[in-house]
């Protein structure tokens, strides 16, 4: 199985499954990515976290409400709170990156 670009889109991913797999149709195979990137939506949206075994780890992050400094004017810039989204590779994944 090929590895994805680094500009990997939906579009990308739906051709590569659909080459690497030739008995589905390609309708299923984007009803499969959508589900699967639905469901991570989801967790997300509920505050769970998302583990992708040998791969990677998404999870919430609550960012507190600040006051910032706006670089370029100095002006006071006041920020609400908000959820982030944290991305942990796993140590599967940072060894085949790094090649260990």
């Amino acid at each position: 199985m090929a590895i994805l670009k680094s500009n990997a889109t939906r579009a990308s991913l739906l051709k590569q499954l659909s080459d690497n797999f030739p008995n589905f149709l390609k309708k299923d195979l984007d009803l499969i990515v959508f589900l699967f990137f639905n469901e991570i939506k989801n967790a997300l949206r509920r505050g769970d976290a998302c583990e992708l075994r040998g791969f990677c780890r998404f999870s919430t992050n609550t960012q507190k409400e600040s006051i910032r400094r706006n670089p370029r004017t100095g002006e006071k810039v006041h920020i609400k709170k908000k959820q982030t989204i944290k991305f942990k590779m796993s140590k599967e994944l940072f060894k085949k990156i790094n090649n260990e």
